[in-house]
């Protein structure tokens, strides 16, 4: 099982997830440095735990359309590989966001506003990743969503029929809240029906126990933030 760490951008800043309420996100404080430049804190977390590859929740993009582009030239030059979701509606966002090698795209569910639509973003390239995104164990839909089931395990049946092969579960009401996840028995159904899918989840991990846990339920990889910066996680819990 593979741990990713997250970077969060807002307004150009890495900031704390706070349950998916992001009118209360704030810039980071971490103990890896006293920066909150994405670049800075991504270098600190790769000095800290030896990591290359991160997922960036693009939080301008995914809000305001706003993509942060420089930022991704940014750290493909320093060799980071990056998981991006900054907010996909169509199929040409996904040609401007793989402008860089290194970058592999995320089509999250609140943005996303059908099945047939994600269907044709695939359809543009095959490195694409999507984000089952819940809040509360709800689907977090877009305003102009059409088409999806109410059903989790439906929806991943639909994600599924698109063509895509990696999923993450993520639900934002665990983000940043050292709750330890709520998505194991979605994560095991998943698991279940398509074994060959890439599956990964996170939110609210706190510590090594977590990992252990998530690792037994089969899934490929966790996403994880506070608990690295604020050193409930250091390197050798790493080590499953």
């Amino acid at each position: 099982m593979k741990v990713l760490p997250v970077l969060d951008v807002l307004n150009s800043q890495v900031v704390r997830g706070v349950a998916g309420h992001r009118e209360n996100y704030r810039p980071i404080i971490s103990k890896l440095t006293a920066s909150n430049d994405p670049l800075s804190v991504a270098r600190a977390v790769r000095d800290a735990f030896g990591f290359d590859q991160f997922y960036l929740a693009d939080l301008d993009g995914i809000l305001h359309q706003k993509p942060n582009f420089d930022l991704y030239r940014l750290l493909t030059a320093d060799r980071f590989q990056l998981l991006v979701d900054a907010g996909v509606r169509e199929p040409s966002d996904t040609l401007k966001i793989q402008g860089d090698a290194g970058i592999h795209v995320v089509v999250g569910l609140e943005t996303c506003r059908s099945p047939e639509n994600l269907a044709r973003i695939v359809a543009c390239t095959s490195n694409v990743t999507f984000s089952l995104d819940l809040q509360n164990g709800i689907p977090r839909f877009s305003e102009d969503a059409s088409g999806w089931s109410d059903e989790l395990n439906e929806i991943v049946r639909q994600v599924v029929l698109a063509n895509v092969s990696s999923i993450i579960v993520l639900d934002l009401s665990d983000v940043g809240m050292g709750t330890g996840g709520s998505t194991d028995s979605l994560c095991r159904s998943i698991r279940h029906e398509f074994p060959g899918v890439q599956l990964i989840t996170g939110g609210g991990v706190r510590s090594r126990d977590d990992l252990i846990r998530l690792s037994k339920l089969g899934v490929d990889g966790v996403l994880v933030a506070s608990a690295l910066h604020d050193g409930r996680l250091v390197r050798r819990d790493l080590l499953l």
